[in-house]
């Protein structure tokens, strides 16, 4: 597997807080890779030392196999959460502006500018205002700026803040678009559906620690209990007869005097199979599907089992 980044025992201390702890990080080329964790984990030191605002303390950065430097900052774009656009100035002018200072040309970025402000429907507002923008077509237009360039490394710090639902999954469908171009990008976010939406991998800081890191599918795999959800058509008696081929019931949900919801669990390694085939004669199968572990449930989990072991070091301590 080749990576764009490349981040090994990276150390970072700001005053007497160390932000980041020797942290490890691969993201992959071409990935859609999560930066999660708790506000002041350690996050935005990461994204702000591979856009070199700052230099760790000890460790090495790669990018593409060579150590970061100043001639890898035009191929990286770069929409922080805390953001600012020139309010007096008009949209189409500042965004001319600020496509130029990324080392585009003049006939360049008017062209490419004039087909992303149409393709998000936005052309009208040109001549118009920053001021008179709402947030959420603010967040448009720096969406548009940050990835005008075609960066190859994109990082989009909550990038859907600010966003309804409609524009979010507009937004959303450009990520994805993005990365079937090829872009890699570092996705820094507190919405844990959009995770397992969009993210292949993700690391997980807290305390300027990682926790919790690989790929997002094998992650909620691990974390999950090997739960199954059966929507069935049939007599809810029948199907409680059934489970002594070796499962437990763990909710049920009745929809209809027919149709149920319910929840099992397998003792020790029956397989599901075994149910199945104990209820096919009695009962229409309308689906069947494996409860996952959301990426919500072991965020919290995850972050609350590193407090419990941060406290029982203070402690022994």
């Amino acid at each position: 597997m080749e990576y764009i980044i490349e981040a090994s025992n990276i150390t970072k201390t700001f005053s007497d807080h160390k932000a980041l702890d020797e942290v490890n990080i691969k993201i992959p080329k071409g990935a859609i890779y999560g930066l999660l964790g708790p506000n002041g984990a350690g996050k935005t030191t990461f994204i702000r030392l591979i856009n070199q605002i700052t230099k760790p303390d000890n460790g090495v950065i790669l990018y593409n196999g060579e150590p970061l430097n100043e001639n890898h900052i035009s191929k990286i774009g770069y929409l922080p959460e805390e953001r600012g656009l020139y309010k007096k100035m008009k949209i189409g002018e500042q965004a001319l502006y600020l496509a130029q200072l990324k080392g585009m040309s003049l006939k360049d970025a008017k062209n490419k500018l004039h087909y992303w402000f149409d393709k998000f429907d936005i052309l009208n507002w040109w001549d118009k205002r920053v001021e008179d923008l709402s947030k959420g077509m603010a967040q448009k237009i720096q969406f548009i700026v940050t990835v005008l360039h075609e960066p190859e490394l994109l990082i989009l710090d909550e990038p859907f803040s600010g966003f309804d639902p409609i524009n979010t999954e507009l937004i959303k469908r450009e990520i994805l678009e993005l990365k079937k171009k090829g872009t890699t990008i570092i996705f820094s976010t507190h919405n844990m559906q959009s995770v397992e939406e969009i993210c292949s991998y993700i690391t997980l800081i807290d305390h300027s620690k990682i926790i919790l890191q690989g790929n997002v599918k094998r992650i909620r795999t691990k974390f999950s209990d090997n739960e199954y959800e059966i929507k069935f058509e049939g007599n809810m008696i029948s199907f409680t007869t059934a489970l002594w081929t070796g499962f437990e019931l763990i909710q049920h949900i009745p929809l209809s005097k027919t149709i149920h919801t319910v929840i099992v669990k397998p003792v020790g390694k029956t397989s599901i199979n075994t149910l199945l085939g104990a209820i096919i004669n009695s009962c229409k199968i309308q689906y069947v599907k494996e409860k996952k572990a959301s990426m919500n449930d072991i965020f919290i989990r995850a972050v609350k089992e590193n407090e419990l072991t941060l406290e029982g070091t203070s402690n022994d301590e």
